[in-house]
């Protein structure tokens, strides 16, 4: 196989992803991968280490079970691109992940979720309402979330609500027939 015919897809899958990590680590680019390999989120201002603290800060802030990371990792990108853009917001996320992985000798990702919640309330408090000012925006703004959570996004474009489900309680296992208007 030529270099030419070499694309990013057949690079990741011939090398399990490892090198292309290592490669763009080496290249100087932040990334964050998924447990499950499936996704990876280039960063332009934060590094791997506080990319995956943040999304770990994240999924505390707002913890949804069922949501995977692919969809708090939009936090962490918002948060990079505030980073990018000014010097004052990446030092202070950097100060704030320096703080959770120094309140104790072990590293903050490394510890248990009951001892990580107890850092965030204590030293790394406020990075963690900065990360809650985003991730209310940036996570729950997101259509996909919305899909996941069955929310239908706004109605206004469709004359609002009252004629679209509004008093529909079809969603019940058995809902009274009173309970809905028939349909249209």
């Amino acid at each position: 196989m030529t270099l030419e015919a070499m694309n990013r897809r057949r690079f990741l899958h011939l090398t399990g992803g490892a090198a292309a990590g290592a490669a763009m680590i080496a290249a100087g680019v932040g990334l964050t991968a998924a447990p499950r390999g499936a996704w990876a989120l280039s960063l332009e201002s934060l590094d791997a280490h506080q990319g995956a603290t943040l999304l770990k800060v994240a999924r505390h802030v707002f913890p949804h079970d069922t949501l995977d990371d692919v969809y708090y990792a939009g936090v962490v990108q918002s948060l990079d691109g505030k980073a990018a853009a000014d010097a004052d917001v990446a030092a202070a996320l950097a100060d704030g992940v320096k703080a959770l992985d120094t309140a104790t000798s072990v590293p903050w990702l490394d510890l248990s979720d009951g001892y990580q919640l107890r850092i965030l309330e204590g030293p790394g408090e406020t990075l963690l309402h900065t990360v809650k000012g985003d991730a209310v925006v940036s996570l729950y703004n997101n259509p996909l979330v919305w899909r996941h959570f069955g929310y239908e996004g706004p109605s206004a474009q469709h004359g609002g609500y009252m004629n679209r489900g509004f008093d529909d309680l079809n969603w019940l296992p058995d809902p009274d027939e009173q309970a809905s208007p028939p349909s249209a």
